[in-house]
């Protein structure tokens, strides 16, 4: 693939890192985000500032968007300064936020009545998968486009996959998500237990991480809990906010959850404490306070 013009919408903590990866990679880049602040490091790297989404698909081939909720998708895709009000004719958008299955279709139709391409494309592995370039990238939309974009996939992640039809890669992202929260409690509720018998965390995780009971969240979520270390890597407020969807479509098939909605309400009173800020592994200090665990 040669050297395209590229849009970028979100630089946050994960699109930052993102965006970047295909900056050094050679493309032109223009970017926009809500405050411009969180796009400078990029613009000082050559990326080009555009003032409005409709701007940066004027200016692009393939436009990327990871913003934070399903309205913000919405707007910023098909409001009527978005991408979509801009976009050339045969141009790739492509919704690397996660959002629900239900408006990824909705965005595909809506570009396929303008001659555009949408694809779905969530990714998993937070900030330190956005950081290495190793990111899961999940994809829905026309497999053809996706042969397409796969070369810009691959500066960006290791575990690439296309997964169906519109849609497809938001629904792989809720099964992603699902797995997540079950594996957070048990992370927490097992480091609650080693605290309270007055063991260290780290060489708890050195042991456990490394059997059976290994996964992502104890061996990097684990050792940000061990360090005290609740910054976010993927902000509680967005977790909340992609339980709630998977709950939502889960309803819609009549099927039953119970393990993801108690979870869900973990998280949800994480965010009446004030702590909706936190990385994901703030749910920690959640059942810390219930049982009155210093952190």
């Amino acid at each position: 693939m040669g050297k395209l013009k590229i849009g970028w919408i979100g630089t946050g903590v994960m699109g930052n890192a993102m965006c970047g990866h295909l900056l050094a990679a050679g493309h032109s880049l223009f970017v926009n985000n809500r405050t411009r602040g969180k796009s400078e490091n990029l613009i000082a790297k050559g990326a080009q500032w555009c003032d409005t989404a409709i701007d940066v698909a004027r200016n692009s081939d393939v436009v990327f968007s990871i913003v934070g909720f399903p309205p913000d998708v919405e707007r910023v895709l098909m409001g009527e300064q978005g991408v979509l009000a801009g976009a050339k004719s045969h141009s790739v958008i492509v919704d690397m936020t996660t959002s629900s299955p239900a408006l990824a279709r909705k965005i595909y139709d809506a570009a396929r009545r303008k001659s555009v391409h949408a694809l779905d494309a969530p990714v998993s592995g937070g900030d330190i998968g956005a950081r290495d370039a190793t990111l899961a990238i999940m994809v829905g939309g026309d497999e053809e486009i996706f042969g397409k974009i796969r070369p810009l996939f691959e500066i960006m992640g290791k575990n690439i996959a296309y997964m169906g039809a519109a849609g497809s890669g938001q629904h792989t992202k809720m099964c992603n998500q699902i797995l997540i929260a079950g594996t957070m409690i048990g992370t927490v509720e097992s480091l609650l237990y080693a605290q309270r018998v007055g063991m260290d965390l780290n060489a708890v995780i050195d042991v456990i991480g490394q059997g059976a009971a290994s996964s992502w969240s104890i061996n990097n979520l684990g050792r940000r809990i061990a360090n005290h270390d609740f910054s976010p890597g993927f902000f509680i407020k967005h977790f909340v906010k992609d339980m709630g969807i998977a709950l939502a479509e889960a309803q819609s098939m009549n099927l039953s959850l119970p393990g993801l909605a108690m979870v869900h309400q973990f998280y949800i009173a994480a965010k009446a404490m004030g702590l909706e800020d936190l990385g994901t592994q703030g749910l920690y200090r959640v059942l810390a306070h219930m049982n009155g665990v210093a952190t």
